[in-house]
C-alpha cells in the first residue's frame, strides 16, 4: 500500500508543478511539508480512488485528517482491509 500511495504522491507533486519527488519517505514527515497543499491532497486521494478504487475519507463516519505520511498511509490500509 505504502508503495502504491508514494507513487501517486509523486504524481501529484507533479501535477501541481512541485518539483520535490520522494524516492522514499520516512512515516513520521508531516505532510504540511511535504510539498502538497491543498490542491495537491485533492488530487492525491483522487489518483488514490482511481488506482484503488477506494476513498476512505468519504467513508469515516467522523473526519480524521492525518498530520504524517504514516498516519495517511495507515487510514488506507484500515480501509482497504
Amino acid at each position: 500500500m505504502k508503495k502504491i500511495i508514494l507513487e501517486k504522491f509523486n504524481e501529484a507533486l507533479e501535477q501541481t508543478d512541485v518539483e520535490q519527488r520522494y524516492e522514499d519517505i520516512s512515516d513520521d514527515q508531516i505532510l504540511l511539508e511535504s510539498g502538497l497543499d491543498s490542491l495537491g491532497f485533492a488530487i492525491l486521494v483522487a489518483l488514490l480512488e482511481e488506482e484503488l478504487d477506494l476513498d476512505p475519507f468519504q467513508e469515516m463516519e467522523d473526519a480524521v485528517y492525518p498530520t504524517t505520511f504514516g498516519e495517511f498511509v495507515a487510514i488506507y490500509e484500515k480501509y482497504s482491509a
